[in-house]
């Protein structure tokens, strides 16, 4: 009776062989994983809190193409931004979510004419902002999936002033909380300092952390019985600054 392992064993001593070379990487989950002499590539490491640059905004371009009545003016006291139109007669629907689009400009005079225009906007619109709402949550969102902490800070701070600038804002933006918390549910216990030379409200050491606290809690005041819950869904580790 011939055994079958010493009859594999005969077999196999007239196959020849050859010398294996280095393993081949082949991807995972496919038939190549199952040849002889290769190796499965590891998986892409994925940097969750990793920054993500921008690229150049749509303000960018017609802000380089002069569409925009605003002009740079010095005085003594500094730069001002100077408009060459009243404020209160702009089509908001069309100048508002363009400056809010500029959010991700880091460069000077770009940044400061973003921020200084945004503040001037929300501080003459009135009621010509809340039905502009829905259309600047995109532009927020983009600049919060950034995760660079100057853009986060400088976004969180127009949206702190989006909130107080005109009655039902608020709780118009409840909403969108799916789309503008992720980023913040992510940062909220990091603390990334922003170090010297970056001065959002007059304090040193503050940190983005800190921010996404004041800015959650403003979402809450002014946003109306439902504004908590749908904050608390978005962002878990979150307590009511009203209920405690």
């Amino acid at each position: 009776m011939v055994n079958e392992t010493k009859f594999w064993n005969e077999i196999r001593k007239d196959i020849p062989q050859y010398k294996k070379g280095k393993p081949r990487v082949v991807p995972a989950f496919t038939i190549q994983a199952l040849q002889e002499n290769t190796v499965v590539e590891k998986p892409p490491r994925y940097e969750l809190y990793k920054p993500q640059p921008p690229k150049p905004s749509t303000f960018r371009k017609f802000y380089e193409w002069g569409v925009f009545p605003v002009a740079l003016e010095k005085d003594k006291y500094g730069t001002k931004l100077s408009w060459k139109v009243k404020i209160e007669d702009l089509d908001f629907h069309h100048y508002l979510p363009l400056f809010f689009d500029g959010l991700t400009e880091t460069e000077q005079p770009i940044k400061f004419i973003v921020e200084q225009g945004i503040s001037d906007m929300l501080e003459h619109g009135g009621p010509k902002i809340l039905p502009v709402v829905p259309q600047l949550i995109i532009p927020i969102k983009k600049a919060l999936n950034t995760k660079m902490p100057e853009i986060i800070c400088t976004t969180l701070k127009v949206l702190q002033n989006l909130v107080r600038s005109a009655d039902c804002v608020g709780e118009a933006l409840v909403p969108y909380f799916r789309q503008i918390l992720p980023v913040l549910n992510l940062l909220k216990d990091k603390n990334v300092n922003l170090g010297e030379g970056i001065d959002y409200s007059q304090q040193k050491g503050e940190n983005v952390a800190d921010i996404i606290q004041e800015t959650l809690e403003l979402l809450e005041i002014y946003g109306g019985e439902d504004a908590f819950i749908n904050i608390k869904y978005m962002v878990p580790t979150y307590e009511s600054c009203m209920m405690n």
